[in-house]
């Protein structure tokens, strides 16, 4: 698989005007503080049916003192907003992030304009079910023409066929409660680095959570809620 989306991706990254930002070339500052996910393409079982409840999501990157990302998520599930964070460690080469343990094998920003917007795609493993996603995130709550052309672009390429591929519902309310901190221009979450957030506990009932990727029904949890 990782043969494939690597010829995969350097074959779209050679495409006039597919504005390719490998994380070996950019700081991963520019990608720290909160953003809305406006548009999301997944190969996991299911999404076809679920795209259409899915709304917003919030997202607050923190980088740590040793470059590992913190990503703290909210979510809409069918039983209410979702909240989760999980911390990707960086690969030996390159500004790329992992979480096995969690399921993450790759994170990583396909392109972005370094202020407005960035493609981000992440390989995911999750027992016998691996799949690739790609996210649109956005600065503010409404994408420009080109995050969603590139967004478009960078999808088709992957393979990512139309049915699993979402504009999420214009419903902000997941995304805004966690999202606090001002947009843009907040690289951190309010009261500092998100390693201090307390009382995080695993979010699945089994505690499988803190260990690795589980499921509860149609949600994924990576780590902590």
């Amino acid at each position: 698989m990782r043969a494939t989306l690597l010829t995969a991706l350097l074959a779209l990254g050679a495409v006039p005007g597919a504005q390719a930002v490998w994380l070996g070339r950019l700081d991963p500052v520019q990608l720290l503080g909160p953003w809305y996910v406006l548009a999301v393409a997944s190969q996991e079982k299911g999404f076809a049916v679920e795209k259409g409840w899915k709304n917003v999501e919030g997202v607050v990157v923190a980088l740590t003192a040793d470059y590992r990302l913190e990503m703290r998520t909210s979510r809409h599930r069918p039983e209410g907003c979702s909240q989760s964070m999980v911390e990707l460690r960086r690969q030996s080469s390159g500004w790329v992030f992992e979480n096995p343990a969690l399921g993450v094998l790759e994170y990583r920003v396909l392109g972005t304009n370094f202020r407005d917007y960035a493609i981000v795609f992440t390989q995911l493993e999750f027992g016998d079910e691996a799949f690739n996603t790609v996210e649109l995130y956005s600065r503010t709550a409404t994408a420009s023409q080109e995050a969603m052309r590139l967004f478009t672009s960078w999808s088709r390429g992957l393979g990512f066929l139309s049915q699993q591929q979402a504009q999420l519902q214009r419903d902000l309310t997941c995304a805004h409660e966690i999202l606090q901190v001002g947009l843009p221009g907040q690289p951190q979450a309010r009261g500092g680095r998100l390693a201090q957030t307390a009382a995080r506990r695993p979010c699945c009932s089994d505690g499988g959570g803190a260990r690795g990727g589980c499921r509860s029904g149609s949600h994924t949890c990576l780590g902590w809620q």
